[in-house]
């Protein structure tokens, strides 16, 4: 005989790719919650690297989801990957947290990514403390979208094709705008050293003063 009361066996929501769990999130809760486990981390850090505070990035993190949950029953797969549109609106809701506050944007990296930027860009070297200070420094002078792609490079290690998803812009246009913020480094850390060895003569004069 049939057993009609069985319920139906749930679905392995660890095992499915994102195309498959984004359509039962529309209507399930708990393939929502999946999804909340697979990128809240990656969502947290992105977030947190450009804003530098714990709980700023635990309040945008939580905005992040709550919003893509509000709204993904009208999410439309157009190819691109899901995690697309969730670093595009955590990078939105970064964006207007920076204008809402009148704060510049920066991605505050610390000595992890200078790390990381040691040894991915043959350009940068960072093996001391003041080399990564100095990095530290070019970084934030650059302009927000050549740091937003330094943090999906180096911090999320994502490919230029990634990239250009989630900012929206070609593969070819990404390593164009690569190239020329690792010569923007480059020419950042040469200035400042040449900056600091012409002030080491005036400090010793005011010593010797």
């Amino acid at each position: 005989m049939f057993n009609f009361n069985r319920k139906s066996k749930q679905p392995d929501y660890k095992t499915m790719d994102d195309r498959d769990l984004v359509q039962l999130a529309k209507k399930d809760k708990e393939a929502f919650g999946e999804i909340y486990e697979r990128y809240l981390t990656k969502i947290y850090n992105y977030i947190y690297y450009r804003t530098s505070n714990q709980q700023d990035a635990e309040d945008l993190t939580a905005k992040v989801f709550y919003r893509a949950l509000s709204h993904i029953e009208n999410y439309v797969d157009k190819g691109v990957p899901f995690q697309a549109w969730l670093y595009r609106i955590a990078h939105n809701l970064v964006a207007n947290f920076h204008r809402d506050k009148s704060r510049r944007k920066i991605i505050p990296l610390d000595d992890y990514v200078a790390h990381t930027l040691k040894s991915d860009a043959p350009d940068i070297q960072a093996e001391t403390s003041e080399q990564k200070a100095s990095l530290m420094e070019a970084i934030h002078r650059l302009p927000a979208d050549r740091q937003q792609l330094i943090l999906l490079k180096f911090i999320e290690q994502k490919s230029n094709a990634e990239i250009g998803e989630i900012m929206e812009r070609t593969e070819g246009a990404i390593k164009s705008l690569y190239h020329r913020t690792l010569m923007a480094l480059r020419d950042e850390i040469e200035l400042q050293q040449l900056t600091l060895k012409s002030d080491q003569p005036k400090n010793r004069e005011k010593k010797q003063g």
